[in-house]
């Protein structure tokens, strides 16, 4: 029995009016035919949520529209052998949000290539109360180019370098960009930001064997920024709420 085949397995969709498609499946069915496909207890309707011509299925984009943002998983299913999976990343790009802080970043090293990726930030209070910077996270999306483990290092920061952390993560589905993020945050030490202040933080991350990173390929990379800029391809997050960036 020979299991059959999609291709692609990961896809991204864009909520946002104007970047909504529609996203074409290959089948290779190895003599078997495609009999459903699933998103967990739902299946979807033929003619309506997809449409199969051949060996193609084309996923409505009215369809994937109406999925929350986030990861999702469609199963299609085959008249013999395995399932198959294809994995969703449905975002919405519309606009970044409009909270109560703002994030200028630039990358002291922006070469194409190197061992260490070095982004500097600087956090500013945009609200009117003053803000506990441990509720605060910033997320950093990359290219890891070879699984290693890595460090995390604060050079320097305004609330003190022993007061911010890293934390690594890789991303499921990958994202265009981004197979990893670093987080970065501040402990109860770190005190708080008033309003209208700011605070920076200078990073830098490395792995272990000091292999290099390919940066032009990193979502959160500024290439072009030689000093602090707004900077929408990072993210913000006050006590887990988005309040800064666009997510890839």
């Amino acid at each position: 029995m020979t299991n059959s085949v999609i291709t692609p397995v990961t896809a991204e969709f864009d909520r946002k009016a104007g970047n909504q498609v529609n996203i074409p499946v290959t089948l290779t069915l190895n003599g078997n035919t495609l009999v459903s496909i699933r998103n967990g207890n739902a299946t979807l309707v033929s003619g309506t949520d997809y449409t199969l011509t051949g060996n193609e299925v084309v996923l409505s984009k009215n369809y994937l529209a109406s999925l929350p943002n986030g990861a999702a998983a469609l199963t299609f299913q085959f008249s013999a052998g395995a399932h198959a999976t294809l994995n969703l990343l449905i975002k919405d790009t519309t606009a970044a949000p409009v909270g109560t802080i703002r994030i200028e970043m630039f990358n002291s090293n922006t070469s194409a290539t190197g061992s260490s990726i070095s982004p500097k930030f600087k956090l500013t209070n945009t609200g009117t109360t003053a803000l506990n910077l441990s509720d605060v996270k910033i997320r950093y999306y990359y290219t890891i180019n070879g699984e290693q483990p890595q460090n995390f290092f604060a050079d320097w920061a305004t609330a003190g370098s022993s007061n911010v952390t890293g934390m690594f993560s890789a991303l499921n589905p990958v994202r265009t960009g981004a197979d990893h993020v670093l987080e970065i945050g501040f402990t109860a030490s770190a005190g708080t930001l008033n309003a209208g202040q700011s605070t920076e933080i200078h990073t830098r991350i490395s792995k272990n064997n000091w292999t290099n990173y390919t940066q032009t390929d990193d979502y959160s990379f500024a290439g072009s920024q030689t000093s602090y800029t707004d900077w929408s391809k990072v993210t913000g997050y006050i006590a887990g709420s988005l309040q800064w960036g666009i997510e890839p």
